[in-house]
């Protein structure tokens, strides 16, 4: 990505540039084919040359015409005619960004295929679902990792409605009018580069364009943040259900031995705000006055390549992390277990209010020993059990299977077939069940 984006690499596509302009004229009757031939031949640029010129000019595209000028010599006069420079610099950037969302769909698409494996390998491996940091329900890690799949395939749409929309270049001169070059021209030059011509343009490719893209940019960090939190949260020392990978000889601290900090998924945080504060300069960067001027040229020579290169950055380490990600399965179970079955608030709620109390009837019934259950780190199983008031409606039978896990992967199946991630069927054999939990029964350290 760094060679996308780098100066060298600019300066190559602003030639081609310059000499897919020049074989339109030639086509046009306006450049001699044999003056192109040799304007072809010898056009080439010198970084170090540039420089000397751009003591003297500063500016840009004067000084890059001035360069190759210096070894075309007399056919000089055939380069940038009709053009003006956001013609050549827009054009330019437009393609970088094409060779850069390839170089990101593609890491993107790989990182989904991990995301998915993992939750595919995980459909099954039940874990505390927690909500404001508190355990809920149980789910399981697979769809933890489904929402990160299901989010990852929307990144992706996102950025190919980017490449489309940036897919464009301009060669309409000094205002957008067309003054001094036909749109037929523009129209065969840009189809040789790849692009296709913005429909209508000033002097420049309209910013829009720009800040959507980096907008995506900035919502696929942030989705890349969001896996990182939720791992890095995870690896916290009183759950420790996850950790990222921890090469043999990393150390986690200069001081503590002992200390194995998630700094790969802090790491996601930081530069993810990198990317929202280039996508903020993007928006700034749409109203310009009357055709154009330059304020947001400075801005976008730091945001658009850093955006591209941080993303890619955070695609490459994001994928080393979940290939490497420690699952603690044994952790996982032990975590639900760890607040002796209050977690069956919501089933036992519900089994009342079917015997016919009303919801709010229900809900204090459950509510009370609930809360303390939770004061006195008692079982609330046992609690219910000898509950004379729950007893009254529910048998033991009824109790045992409400404090049951089993109806928390019952359909666990149909998250993953609407999302469309399935497990290959082997031919011939029936697919075991991949630790399936069911007939196991939670009562504040009880399994059945």
């Amino acid at each position: 990505m760094a060679r996308v984006f780098s100066e060298r690499h600019k300066f190559e596509i602003w030639l081609r540039i310059e000499l897919a302009v020049a074989e339109g004229w030639v086509r046009e009757g306006r450049i001699p084919s044999a003056a192109f031939k040799r304007l072809r031949s010898q056009a080439k640029f010198n970084l170090r040359l540039m420089r000397q010129f751009e003591s003297k000019y500063e500016h840009e595209v004067v000084c890059f015409l001035a360069t190759v000028g210096h070894f075309v010599g007399e056919l000089s006069r055939y380069l940038h005619l009709g053009l003006t420079s956001s013609d050549v610099m827009d054009t330019a950037l437009s393609i970088q960004m094409q060779e850069g969302w390839k170089l990101l769909t593609t890491d993107l698409s790989t990182l989904t295929e991990d995301v998915g494996k993992l939750a595919l390998k995980h459909k099954r491996t039940l874990m505390m679902g927690r909500t404001h940091g508190i355990h809920a329900e149980p789910i399981t890690f697979g769809l933890k990792a489904l929402v990160w799949y299901e989010e990852l395939k929307r990144a992706q749409l996102r950025l190919e409605r980017a490449r489309e929309e940036t897919a464009v270049g301009k060669l309409s001169g000094s205002v957008g009018n067309y003054a001094h070059i036909p749109p037929r021209l523009e129209e065969w030059t840009l189809s040789q580069l790849g692009l296709k011509p913005a429909p209508v343009t000033n002097q420049i490719i309209q910013r829009d364009r720009h800040a959507a893209a980096l907008t995506s940019l900035a919502i696929l960090g942030g989705t890349l943040e969001k896996i990182a939190v939720g791992i890095r949260n995870l690896q916290r020392t009183e759950i420790g259900e996850l950790a990222e990978p921890f090469m043999s000889q990393q150390k986690g601290s200069s001081s503590m031995p002992h200390k194995r900090n998630p700094i790969l998924c802090e790491r996601m945080s930081g530069l993810a705000r990198l990317l929202r504060g280039y996508a903020h300069v993007a928006l700034e960067n749409q109203p310009l006055w009357d055709e154009r001027d330059i304020s947001h040229s400075s801005a976008e020579r730091v945001i658009v390549p850093d955006s591209f290169i941080v993303a890619d950055y955070m695609l490459a380490k994001m994928r080393h992390i979940i290939e490497g990600l420690q699952v603690n399965a044994k952790r996982m179970e032990e975590n639900i277990y760890a607040t002796k079955g209050l977690i069956f608030s919501q089933r036992l709620l519900l089994a009342l209010a079917e015997k016919g109390l009303s919801r709010e009837e229900a809900y204090a019934l459950v509510q009370q020993p609930a809360l303390k259950a939770y004061a006195e780190n008692r079982n609330f199983y046992s609690m219910m059990k000898e509950s004379r008031e729950v007893r009254k409606y529910l048998s033991l039978k009824e109790l045992s299977d409400i404090f049951s896990l089993d109806a928390y992967v019952t359909h666990v199946d149909d998250v993953f077939q609407r999302a469309g991630l399935q497990e290959a069927k082997p031919a011939g054999r029936r697919r075991p069940r991949g630790g399936s939990r069911r007939g196991r029964t939670h009562r504040g350290g009880a399994k059945k």
